[in-house]
């Protein structure tokens, strides 16, 4: 089968098929190439200008390298043999499913990707539409075609869109115990982190998401849930746990120095509030096609036309800017001085904007299914991430850090404002 390739600064070059190159040169696919991965980010480093386009290449490349690692030793052969019934037929099929839903991951995301999920429209009354509702109805509603009746897969591999579709959101129901592939595209332990921590800090110039993928990859392993025996569980073998709290550890200091620096949340509210007033708010799923018109460009030209207070301000570089913040974790002392500080600035009817998480972040979830598993003895016992490395299980702790904004121009009333507080 012939290949092609393309040269990644990450990875360096990415192979695919013909198949492959039919799905990325889809329309619906080069959208991603108008999808900046953070945003306005490079209002503060410059060079964070990559794209949605590459980050998915990217995952694609990764999980294919995660697959293959696995699938190399003897001992998960073993397992996926003995378990799950696996021939090589089975294992062929299962790798090219696994490139296409890390290929295909993101293929929802809108303008400025996480920058504007809060104008997708309400699911129900408790819950909003996110990106993963709108890549399942792309892949099945824009890609089916491409994906089912393409050639290569009617004559070697039979997958369905709804297997892809399966895959990204881990639905039992279709893949049945194949199912446990998914923690390559979705988990504390999957290539869409794997790629991302490595692409951004690439970008950006920072070293914070830099992680020995290499040992990564030759730590990686299979094996069986105690409480099941019969479900498998993808891993870390015991001699490589420390990469997997490395990569946990990565985690925390991008989000902490590069994700939640204070300018870049600066420059997120605001784009948030041009694309409020320019869109207003995003088409459901339900109507596909409308909402794959937008793209970077055409939110940036619908800001344009409003030419909002918020968009000179961008334009102009002149951003709120912080007055006060806390600790990673607020004392009851910053918690009370913040609120008090905020009735103050409404009383004297001074703009402001507090910004925290959404949800008060804990950087390694140990929760049933979501701890990252060390494989001990021949795959037979499994023990959790956090039994071994207490760094991982310090990282638990809520990332709940929360800042007060003002616009510039009132900076110095404010300043005064804490003063008055402080007494």
């Amino acid at each position: 089968m012939r290949k092609y390739e393309i040269r990644d600064p990450v990875h360096g070059f990415i192979q695919f098929n013909k198949w492959e190159r039919d799905i990325i040169n889809h329309p619906v696919f080069q959208r991603l190439r108008r999808i900046r991965q953070l945003a306005f980010t490079d209002l503060v480093y410059p060079g964070a200008m990559h794209t949605r386009f590459e980050h998915s290449l990217g995952v694609m490349h990764l999980a294919t390298k995660m697959y293959d690692a696995i699938t190399r030793k003897e001992r998960n052969l073993r397992l996926l043999k003995d378990l799950i019934g696996y021939e090589k037929a089975g294992l062929e099929k299962d790798r090219q499913l696994v490139r296409l839903s890390a290929l295909l991951h993101d293929i929802g995301h809108a303008p400025f990707s996480h920058a504007s999920e809060e104008l997708m429209p309400e699911k129900s009354e408790s819950e909003s539409y996110k990106h993963e509702d709108y890549t399942k109805q792309i892949i099945l509603d824009k890609l089916a075609d491409v994906i089912e009746n393409h050639p290569i897969n009617k004559t070697n591999y039979n997958i369905k869109a709804n297997e892809v579709v399966a895959l990204i959101t881990g639905d039992v129901g279709v893949l049945g115990l194949r199912s446990f592939w998914k923690v390559l595209i979705s988990s504390q332990l999957d290539a869409d982190r794997g790629d991302y921590l490595l692409r951004d800090s690439f970008h950006v110039g920072v070293k914070y998401g830099i992680y020995d993928v290499d040992r990564l990859l030759v730590s990686i392993a299979l094996g069986i849930n105690p409480e099941t025996e019969s479900e498998m569980i993808l891993g870390i073998d015991q001699g490589g746990w420390h990469v997997a709290e490395t990569l946990i550890t990565a985690r925390y200091q991008m989000f902490a120095q590069v994700y939640y620096h204070k300018t870049r949340r600066a420059y997120d509210y605001m784009l948030k509030e041009c694309l409020k007033e320019a869109i207003s708010e995003f088409p459901s799923p339900k109507e596909i096609d409308k909402f794959l018109e937008y793209d970077d460009c055409i939110a940036w030209q619908l800001m344009k036309n409003r030419n909002s207070e918020w968009f000179r301000r961008m334009g102009e570089r002149k951003h709120i800017k912080v007055v006060f913040e806390t600790k990673e974790k607020p004392s009851e002392e910053e918690i009370n001085y913040v609120e008090k500080l905020k009735e103050k600035l409404k009383e004297k009817n001074v703009w402001f904007w507090e910004d925290s998480p959404q949800e008060a972040k804990s950087w390694y979830k140990i929760k049933e299914d979501e701890e990252i598993y060390v494989i001990e003895k021949d795959g037979e016992n499994v023990c959790p991430l956090s039994e071994y490395s207490t760094i991982v299980k310090s990282l638990q702790r809520q990332f709940a850090k929360s800042r007060i904004y003002v616009k510039p121009e009132d900076r110095e009333k404010a300043n005064k404002i804490k003063e008055e507080v402080e007494k």
